[in-house]
């Protein structure tokens, strides 16, 4: 068997990266979980978890260590930004892992969330048994942190009512709406929807992002409303894979 030159070996090294980018892409990135920690205000005592775009298919091993992920971290509260599922058909499901975290969780709708036609009568439900709610162009006060927590709709107007604590938290899918927000800025806003483009390329960025977007793809932002994060999301969105941009929780301290 002639032996293998250097020049070959590395020409075959090579070869190869492709490969071995689409079966990360494909088959492990969707899946590999991280956790981001965003600190707003460092011993602050709010510690609370953001999770987004599950889009849940019926992948019911990840969505089981998704909540276990999020339990084990034992947040004060969570929040969820939208797109809970694509298809009606797996919302009991979905919602169903809802229920299953331990503690409240406060959620507002996603583009998904209308178009599949679920009964938001079941998200409210579903919410409500966390000792959470699902809130659609409406607040709730936490009056242990005074905090108000204001969930809006893909069209909100529950923005522009006057604040009902000292401290606000606005949850909304679409981040290019944060610039379009009127009246007092809010402490935080949490978005997702982009899911940070799924696909990265250093130097580059995201190659494709859907609309509602704006400059707003990943990550910390300051916007008109407020100090933003965009959340990379857990789930995917017509195509099955992730490079360069893991599926994200997101851990908050304010």
């Amino acid at each position: 068997m002639p032996m293998m030159t250097r020049r070959k070996f590395l020409a075959l090294g090579v070869l190869a990266l492709p490969a071995a980018a689409g079966v990360n892409a494909a088959a492990i990135e969707p899946t590999a979980l991280r956790l981001t920690r965003l600190e707003l205000n460092p011993g602050g005592n709010l510690r609370f978890v953001q999770f987004s775009d599950l889009h849940y298919k019926g992948d019911t091993r990840y969505a089981a260590e998704v909540i276990r992920t999020i339990n084990e971290l034992a947040p004060q509260f969570v929040c969820f930004t939208g797109d809970l599922v694509e298809h009606k058909d797996f919302a009991p499901a979905a919602l169903d892992f809802i229920r299953q975290i331990k503690a409240p969780v406060y959620g507002s709708p996603g583009n998904h969330d209308y178009w599949c036609g679920a009964s938001f009568a079941d998200y409210e439900a579903a919410f409500a048994a966390t000792g959470g709610e699902w809130l659609v162009d409406r607040s709730t006060v936490l009056e242990q942190h005074d905090l108000e927590i204001v969930g809006m709709a893909l069209i909100g107007i529950h923005a522009l009512r006057p604040p009902r604590a000292r401290r606000r938290l606005l949850l909304l899918h679409y981040p290019v709406m944060a610039d379009r927000l009127q009246g007092p800025r809010f402490d935080l806003i949490l978005s997702g929807h982009s899911h940070g483009g799924q696909v990265r390329l250093p130097f580059i960025g995201a190659l494709v992002l859907p609309y509602g977007v704006g400059r707003y793809d990943l990550g910390y932002f300051e916007s008109e409303g407020g100090p933003l994060y965009v959340n990379a999301g857990i789930g995917t969105y017509r195509v099955p894979v992730r490079f360069n941009c893991r599926p994200e929780i997101t851990v908050v301290t304010m």
